[in-house]
C-alpha cells in the first residue's frame, strides 16, 4: 500500500512540474584534465553550483581524462551536438581559428590578467564571433598557470639557452620558443618526459610549475628558470546550439556558476605556483630569475612571421597596445 502510495506521489509530482514547464536539463562537459587537477575540481564546483542555483533543474556529467578523447575529438563532439560543453586551451583551438596562435606567441601575453582583458577586448570579441561560427559559444577563460623552464643547468640568462636540447610539445609557438631563445626543439610525447630527462635525451623542459610537481620533474632537473614565457590558460566553451536552447535565465546560471568554478580553480593554481618556489628550493633546487627582456626581444622574428601572416600591426593589437 505504501509503495503504490508513494508511486502516486511521484507520477503527480513529475506531472505538476511538467505542467508547470520544469524539465530537467542534463548537460555534459569533457576535459582532458584528471580528477586531481585544479582544472577538474573547478569543473566540479561549477557543477555543484549549477545545480544550486538552477533548484536541480540543471544537472552537470562530467567526463574527465580524455575518457571521450582528446580536445579536438571533444569539440569535434560539441560541434556536431554530441557533446555540451568542452574544455581546451584557448590558444590551442588555433587549429580552427588560425588567428589564436597570437596569443600563444611567448611573451605576446604579459600575465593571465592581461590575458582576460585580450578576451574581454575588441580582439576577443573578433575571435568569440569566429568561434561561434565554428558552432562553439566561449562562456570563459580560466588559468592554467606560466610555463617556465627546467634544465639540468642553471639558466641565469638568455645566453644559458644556447645548445641545449629543449622538449617541447608539438605546438609551433612553443617550438618558436625554443629555436628564437637559442635552444633546439625535441618534440617528445608528454607521458615520454620524464624518461627522456632521466637519459639525457633532452637537457631541459618547459612547463608550468605545477606541472612539474605533479610529473615530478624536479627529480631529474636541477634547476627551474622562471621565464614566464607563456601564459597557459583553460577555454570553458559550450555547443551554440546546446548555448541557443537555453533560456536567459539559464545562461545566467551557466555563467554564473562557471565563474565561480573559475575563481576557485584560478586560486588554487596561483596558491600552487606561489607555494612551490619553497618547495622546490627545499627539496635543492636552484631557482633562477633571469631577465626576460632578452628573451622576450628574441621572440621578435617569430613575431614578424606572425604579422606578415596575420597584418601589420597585429601584435600590439592582440596586447592593446594601439
Amino acid at each position: 500500500m505504501l509503495k503504490k502510495v508513494f508511486t502516486g506521489v511521484a507520477a503527480l509530482t513529475i506531472a505538476m512540474m511538467a505542467s508547470n514547464g520544469y524539465a530537467e536539463k542534463a548537460l555534459t562537459f569533457g576535459l582532458q584534465n584528471n580528477e586531481t587537477s585544479n582544472l577538474y575540481q573547478g569543473v566540479t564546483e561549477f557543477k555543484d553550483r549549477l545545480e544550486a542555483l538552477s533548484g536541480g533543474e540543471m544537472t552537470v556529467k562530467i567526463f574527465p581524462n580524455a575518457s571521450l578523447g582528446d580536445f579536438k575529438a571533444m569539440v569535434a563532439q560539441v560541434q556536431a551536438g554530441e557533446l555540451d560543453m568542452v574544455m581546451t586551451g584557448y590558444p590551442d583551438m588555433s587549429y580552427v581559428i588560425p588567428e589564436l596562435t597570437l596569443v600563444g606567441a611567448p611573451y605576446v601575453v604579459d600575465d593571465f590578467a592581461h590575458l582576460q582583458r585580450i578576451v574581454a577586448g575588441s580582439w576577443g570579441q573578433e575571435m568569440n564571433a569566429k568561434m561561434a561560427e565554428q558552432g562553439i559559444h566561449l562562456v570563459d577563460v580560466w588559468y592554467q598557470g606560466t610555463r617556465q623552464t627546467t634544465a639540468n643547468k642553471a639558466i641565469n640568462s638568455l645566453a644559458d639557452m644556447a645548445g641545449l636540447r629543449l622538449r617541447t610539445p608539438g605546438v609551433p609557438f612553443l617550438i618558436a620558443y625554443a629555436e628564437n631563445t637559442g635552444a633546439t626543439p625535441a618534440p617528445v610525447a608528454f607521458q615520454e618526459v620524464y624518461l627522456a630527462l632521466q637519459t639525457n635525451q633532452v637537457d631541459a623542459q618547459e612547463n608550468p610549475l605545477p606541472t612539474i610537481e605533479a610529473m615530478k620533474f624536479y627529480e631529474v632537473q636541477d634547476h627551474i628558470a622562471l621565464t614566464n614565457h607563456f601564459v597557459a590558460s583553460a577555454a570553458i566553451q559550450i555547443g551554440s546550439s546546446t548555448w541557443d536552447s537555453l533560456t536567459d535565465q539559464e545562461k545566467a546560471w551557466v555563467e554564473s556558476a562557471v565563474q565561480a568554478g573559475g575563481e576557485l580553480s584560478d586560486a588554487k593554481t596561483y596558491q600552487d605556483e606561489s607555494d612551490l618556489i619553497a618547495v622546490f628550493e627545499e627539496r635543492g633546487l636552484t631557482i633562477t630569475k633571469p631577465d626576460t627582456a632578452p628573451f622576450r626581444e628574441a621572440m621578435k622574428p617569430y613575431w614578424d612571421k606572425l604579422e606578415s601572416d596575420f597584418g601589420e600591426g597585429v601584435i600590439a593589437k592582440v596586447r592593446g597596445d594601439s
